[in-house]
């Protein structure tokens, strides 16, 4: 089994990496950071870093083109200020939070299925991807929730001719219970930067 890790340079990414590793072992793991005009390069430095500290190949794709009229406050291109409240505040004033970038996971996935199918051709392998229950919690990011990544995995999987799915070891799950998992595995969390 090979594996996949979009790996943002945070802290549940890298406990995805931490958890790739120790199932498949590195030479059967790789990580994929995707630039997508956020605001904060520096997770891309941390992400190298990381994937140096598991000795994994890191890849790094520039999906910035794509989410160029994104008006989210992660983004370069966006001159909203990040808002300190509540996301199922934020949900109920604005539908969406403020830090939502449209379809990101969908786009990130759909770009680790078509790398990971090619550079892993023919063999079975899983895309593991950081999401969490605190994301998707009053629906603040909808493509972190149980239904998104269930569907993108079966659409992932018939696409990819049964080779592939993605692999969501967070989903029901808290930042806290990532925490915890990440130091039972010794993740090097000083190495991490979180966007947020």
């Amino acid at each position: 089994m090979k594996a996949t890790v979009l790996l943002s340079g945070g802290l549940d990414s890298t406990t995805c990496l931490a958890i790739a590793v120790e199932k498949y072992g590195r030479e059967n793991v790789v990580a994929v950071s995707i630039f997508y005009g956020q605001r904060h390069a520096r997770e891309l430095e941390s992400a190298k870093k990381i994937a140096a500290y598991y000795g994994v190949e890191h890849y790094e794709f520039d999906a910035a083109q794509v989410m160029t009229y994104s008006d989210s406050a992660l983004m370069n291109t966006s001159e909203k200020k990040l808002e300190h409240s509540s996301y199922g505040e934020q949900v109920k004033k604005n539908l969406r939070v403020d830090t939502y970038v449209p379809f990101r996971n969908g786009l990130m996935l759909s770009m680790a299925a078509s790398f990971t199918d090619g550079i892993f051709h023919g063999a079975d392998a899983e895309i593991f991807i950081g999401v969490h229950q605190d994301d998707s919690a009053v629906n603040a990011y909808a493509d972190c929730s149980e239904n998104f990544i269930r569907a993108m995995s079966d659409a992932v999987n018939i696409g990819t001719y049964g080779k592939i799915k993605i692999v969501a070891p967070f989903l029901g799950r808290t930042k806290a219970d990532i925490v915890k998992t990440g130091l039972e595995l010794k993740v090097p969390y000083e190495l991490t930067w979180s966007c947020y």
